[in-house]
């Protein structure tokens, strides 16, 4: 097949994924522009190519016209937005396909929770909601239930939840007035409260309190394109938020379920609206409770009637559960290694969720794939999945490995978003406004002076009492008692003598 024809037939087809051998005929593998909103998954074990082909399918969505978010997780996408430079090793694997490489950069966003390599990200607290705030927490039953009742009284009472001393403040005033909430929604327990608050200390230590604030992302800052007819491909660093892994799968879900409640129906479009890469997708799943799964089937199996198609990238596709793997229909499996009795369970899994080609072991050709080898099976034009295909990658046109510091600076400084998004906006919320609500009733409670009776003056203030003399000390000094001793001697002597002189006078009589 020549460079036009895959061109061209990938222009009016779908996505040039790579090429197949199908009984030693040479075929080109696509992805149906039309299927594209029917979801999938890429997998396989690390090493294997998975950030490549990641990488192929958005620049190849952007190419026609399709705004692309994905997760960096390690930082090697970033260099889809630098002009790539394809070795020899490559072009061979090109020249191979039919297909000539022509190097160049995707119109690429950066976008940062933390704000360090890209454009910050925020959501108010309003927004994120309780259960995916409870996730985030890492919080029980009962404490997400003393959550719900936070936000329900704030929203009952127009208080505004925007950032993290917003939600500190709503759970103080819920502890204070906990006997009069208690008897309209439930008991709140003082010790959920404090184990709340120091979730949220937690959280905040972690670098989470930088995403709770305004302004809020605009997802229409996220689904734009170019006036070349490019979609913009927006790219999360991911690098520093993987250490905080339910902030990481909150934050995905939240943007998910924004998208899903802002966008209109659309059925299915000839092409999606836009296409979402979640990577690391089995941190989503871990340990997670039975109303954020139920919420993320939910999700998944409707938004696709938004125009809108997510893909998942895991090791293991047994790491999705199975209600979210059914929605799945376009399916990349790269190499898996199975060692543990657990890799062979993921193995078989892996191996029984294709439709099976005569021509080899399913099982046996994911154990021997190569770096850049993939087992391939996407939706027709039928919506049937196609018999799985052995399957080399195609090269991508932009620059494999991450973009320098320098070069990411230079595609921030020339964003589209640039200055929207960097300087925070802290307006009057629950903080404020229950602040301002305590000191008015702290005054109202200090007592007012007292007022005279009709008719008479007030009377007037005591005089402040005089000072007291000092105290003066019981001790003598050596000249008062010198003193004191003298006169005490010279009074007994004439005391003696004036008696003397009396009783004398008596016996001469």
């Amino acid at each position: 097949m020549t460079d036009a024809a895959a061109s061209a037939l990938g222009q009016t087809r779908g996505l040039f994924l790579g090429q197949s051998a199908d009984n030693g005929v040479a075929r080109a593998e696509h992805l149906l522009w039309s299927r594209a909103n029917r979801h999938g998954v890429i997998a396989g074990a690390t090493g294997t190519g998975k950030t490549v082909t990641l990488q192929i399918m958005a620049q190849g969505f952007s190419e026609m016209g399709v705004p692309v978010f994905c997760a960096d997780v390690k930082g090697d996408l970033s260099g889809i937005s630098q002009i790539g430079a394809p070795n020899e090793k490559l072009v061979a694997r090109a020249t191979g396909m039919g297909l000539t490489l022509q190097p160049k950069a995707a119109p690429t966003v950066f976008w940062d929770l933390y704000g360090q390599k890209g454009h910050p990200v925020r959501a108010t607290v309003s927004e994120i909601g309780p259960l995916l705030m409870a996730r985030m927490l890492d919080l029980n039953d009962v404490q997400e239930g003393v959550l719900t009742v936070a936000f329900h009284v704030a929203d009952k009472e127009g208080l505004l939840l925007l950032d993290l001393d917003d939600l500190r403040s709503m759970l103080v005033y819920v502890a204070e007035n906990a006997a009069r909430i208690g008897r309209e929604v439930g008991n709140v327990a003082p010790a959920s409260i404090a184990s709340i608050q120091r979730a949220l200390l937690q959280l905040e230590q972690d670098g989470g309190g930088a995403f709770f604030g305004e302004p809020a992302l605009r997802l229409t800052d996220m689904m734009k394109t170019g006036v070349d007819g490019r979609g913009q491909v927006n790219v999360l660093d991911s690098t520093r938020l993987m250490n905080s892994p339910r902030l990481y799968g909150a934050f995905l879900l939240w943007l998910i379920s924004e998208l899903f409640e802002q966008l209109p129906e659309v059925g299915d479009p000839e092409k999606p609206r836009l296409v979402f890469f979640f990577d690391e997708a089995h941190l989503l799943f871990k340990d997670a409770p039975k109303p954020l799964l139920e919420k993320v089937e939910q999700v998944v199996r409707l938004i696709r009637s938004k125009g809108v198609g997510i893909y998942f990238i895991t090791q293991n596709p047994a790491d999705i559960p199975d209600s979210v793997l059914a929605q799945l229909g376009n399916r990349i499996q790269h190499a898996l290694r199975a060692y543990t009795p657990a890799d062979q369970r993921g193995l078989r899994a892996a191996s029984e969720s294709f439709r099976v080609n005569p021509a080899f072991d399913t099982k046996e050709a994911i154990q021997a794939l190569g770096t850049g080898e993939a087992l391939v099976s996407v939706l027709d034009e039928k919506g049937a999945p196609t018999i799985v295909q052995r399957t080399l990658i195609r090269p991508p046109d932009s620059r494999l490995g991450p973009a320098t510091d320098p070069e990411r600076a230079a595609v921030m400084a020339s964003s589209p978003v640039k200055g929207i998004y960097d300087t925070v906006i802290d307006r009057e919320s629950a903080e404020e406004v229950l602040a301002a609500r305590h000191a008015a009733e702290t005054a109202a409670e200090e007592p007012a002076p007292r007022a005279a009776p009709r008719g008479r003056a007030a009377p007037a203030p005591r005089a402040a009492p005089a000072p007291k003399a000092p105290r003066r000390s019981n001790r003598q000094t050596p000249l008062e008692a010198l003193t004191k001793s003298v006169l005490r001697t010279a009074g007994s002597t004439l005391t003696r003598e004036l008696l003397r002189g009396v009783l004398g006078g008596l016996k001469r009589r």
